[in-house]
């Protein structure tokens, strides 16, 4: 959708066009919360994500 607004709009244009842009809903996203506390995890998060970031630094040769 394009909307145009051109210089010098009145207050009424410029509201008319704010209650198009805002009327249509985001669509899709991503709902987190629905996965909360899902995961059973053995370790620690604190320490996987130590880890996981250590990996760069280790030599693998």
């Amino acid at each position: 959708m394009v909307l145009v607004l051109k210089k010098g709009a009145s207050k009424k244009d410029i509201e008319a066009i704010e209650k198009l842009l805002y009327k249509e809903k985001a669509s899709g996203g991503f709902n987190a919360k629905k996965y909360n506390g899902i995961m059973n995890l053995k370790e620690d998060p604190l320490t996987i994500q130590k880890k996981l970031r250590d990996e760069w630094e280790r030599d693998l040769s």
